[in-house]
């Protein structure tokens, strides 16, 4: 797993599990990793990935059953895909209309690059910018 340095190393745990659920990896019900196996698999101390579960079970996404594991919690989808939305809208979104603004994307623009990149397939495309639309 390749860290940012922008983010405290358990929120990105945390983030890289609430991906799994959200992608199907992880049902509700299954079984994660134990702290011990996912501090292997991704290569950091397991205090931080205890701490990065400790998060994930405040906020309802997974669950404890003592000397059994952990466990996606019933509701983890649900409840992880409103945290990642919340997040998204509150940390990302704005940066995003801020370079799109620098770089004079449009919504339309940016919608016909989301569906390309759907289809599996970036192209360059011809980008109108704001002075050409004035014309």
């Amino acid at each position: 797993m390749e860290f940012r340095q922008n983010q405290a190393i358990y929120l990105q745990i945390a983030d890289h599990i609430s991906e799994r659920i959200l992608s199907g990896t992880w049902q509700q019900g299954e079984r994660i990793p134990s702290i011990r196996e996912m501090s292997e698999e991704i290569e950091v101390n397991p205090n931080t990935v205890m701490r990065s579960y400790g998060y994930l079970q405040d906020l309802g996404i997974i669950y404890n059953q003592r000397g059994i594991g952990y466990f996606v919690a019933e509701d983890a989808f649900r409840k992880t895909l409103e945290l990642k939305k919340k997040n998204f809208i509150r940390r990302e979104l704005p940066r995003v209309f801020r370079t799109m603004d620098l770089l004079h994307l449009s919504c339309e623009d940016l919608r016909v690059l989301y569906e390309e990149n759907a289809r599996g397939r970036i192209v360059p495309v011809q980008v109108r910018s704001k002075e050409n639309e004035k014309q």
